[in-house]
């Protein structure tokens, strides 16, 4: 078995495969050594600015052996049929996240590492900041106590930003505006840190004046099987936050982080804000705690290289990385709704109906 890095390639090769790319070269685990894209322009431009050399057609890459796995950064409805391909040619498969742009999509994804014998790595990167991981700790401790409510929120001004050449403008691309396209992340946070969801119940707006399609404000409360309750904001007309709460009987936890920095990382610590206020204690008496230096970006890439070299999965899992869609659709759905709750199982159970149909009609 080789002991040198990975090596893997990148299809779609736009702002994020650059960012990705620039994270695998500080990294001795993992090499992009191979990009594609249908542009030619595109694969050009990725050659001159990284280095790594690009590959006229899919069918060049994946006849390599010696990659081992394909990093995905196509648009989301691209996720399932470049997935089957790459699976197929028995490559291992990273997907941006969200994993796929419907719960169906996510669960066939899911279901490629049972049929071809690879695994499925899906970038859901925030559970692996520095901060968050200090705030899983403290839970696992116990220096929270027992856990009763987490609260996130992740917001920014995209909504007075769009125009209909944007494909964040339309309901079927960008189904619920910051919802799919922000809260997503911290639908995962929040299962990470609380455990199984039970339901979902969500209300949304509509705010911005630009004319947009998509809602652009939503807030959503979760239930989780254990009892504990969950709050997720996303507000598309406000200056950027990310921030995540969580409190406990013994103590309460506070990590935010300034997103203007969220493309390098490494540079996060240096104005993040971690605290942990104890007991009856005031926040005038929070203590204020170091956040560590990490880079969630090469953290996931190295996941994806193990999970590569090892064939067994990471946390990253593409079962996470549904329940963060299944989130999602349950919060779209209690929309739809007024605002009454949702079931998770409900949404699975309907996309896992959809996909049994959808397997008949082919055959």
């Amino acid at each position: 078995m080789s002991t040198g890095p990975v090596q893997v390639g990148i299809v779609g090769l736009g702002r994020w495969a650059k960012v990705l790319t620039r994270a695998a070269a500080k990294s001795d685990k993992i090499k992009i050594v191979a990009g594609y894209s249908r542009s030619e322009e595109k694969r050009a431009g990725f050659e001159k600015e990284t280095g790594v050399r690009s590959v006229p057609d899919m069918k060049t890459m994946l006849s390599d052996p010696s990659i081992e796995g394909v990093i995905l950064t196509v648009p989301n409805e691209q996720h399932l049929p470049v997935a089957l391909e790459v699976a197929k040619a028995g490559k291992h498969v990273y997907t941006e996240k969200p994993i796929a742009s419907t719960l169906e999509d996510g669960l066939e994804i899911a279901a490629l590492s049972q049929k071809y014998g690879v695994t499925v790595t899906v970038g859901h990167s925030a559970r692996l900041m520095s901060g968050i991981r200090r705030i899983r700790q403290a839970i696992d401790a116990g220096d929270l106590g027992r856990v009763a409510m987490i609260e996130a929120n992740f917001s920014n001004e995209r909504a007075l930003e769009l125009t209909p050449q944007t494909w964040r403008w339309y309901k079927d691309r960008a189904p619920g505006g910051p919802l799919s396209q922000l809260a997503i992340h911290m639908f995962d946070l929040v299962h990470y840190l609380g455990g199984e969801i039970d339901s979902a119940s969500s209300m949304a707006s509509k705010l911005s004046p630009v004319g947009a399609e998509v809602d652009d404000q939503s807030m959503t409360l979760l239930k989780f099987v254990d009892g504990k309750v969950g709050y997720v904001g996303s507000c598309w007309t406000s200056p950027g936050i990310f921030a995540v709460r969580v409190f406990g009987a013994k103590g309460l936890m506070h990590y935010e982080i300034d997103f203007g920095v969220w493309d390098t990382p490494d540079e996060i610590h240096h104005s993040s804000s971690l605290y942990i206020q104890r007991g009856k204690d005031g926040f005038g008496k929070r203590e204020v705690l170091k956040d560590g230096e990490s880079d969630m970006f090469r953290t996931e890439l190295e996941l994806f290289a193990e999970s590569c070299r090892s064939a067994k999965s990471n946390e990253l899992s593409a079962d996470n990385g549904n329940v963060a869609v299944a989130c999602v659709n349950a919060a779209l759905r209690s929309i739809e709704r007024n605002g009454q709750a949702v079931k998770l199982a409900e949404v699975v159970d309907a996309a896992r109906a959809r996909v049994a149909e959808r397997s008949r009609n082919v055959a």
